[in-house]
């Protein structure tokens, strides 16, 4: 399978310290900047179906607003019960102002 990377939003509405959710070819990733640098995580908590858009962000790291569980963004860890299972990252490039995440692409012939 290949990867395409497809925009999702514009560096001026990411603040640093900021995150939001972009529905993307069905996926619900997470984009975060972490002090001027921009992450991409899975949206959804690995414990249990709760957005993580919704959840506080310090730093790295999201806190689950369901059961407290915390990941690091940029690396996609679990790094609190409940949750056990690492988050998917997704490749970020930021071009000309705009954020591009590297998605699943159509299969090769």
């Amino acid at each position: 399978m290949t990867q395409e990377f497809i925009q999702v939003g514009d560096t001026g509405e990411l603040r640093p310290g900021t995150m939001k959710r972009v529905d993307v070819r069905g996926l619900r990733i997470l984009i975060v900047n972490v002090e001027g640098r921009v992450c991409a995580v899975d949206d959804t908590c690995t414990h249990e179906d709760a957005s993580l858009s919704t959840g506080v962000l310090r730093g790295e790291l999201v806190k689950c607003p369901l059961h407290g569980s915390r990941f690091n963004v940029c690396t996609g860890k679990a790094l609190e019960e409940p949750a056990e299972e690492d988050l998917r990252t997704y490749p970020v490039r930021l071009d000309g102002g705009r954020i591009l995440i590297g998605v699943p692409g159509a299969e090769s012939p």
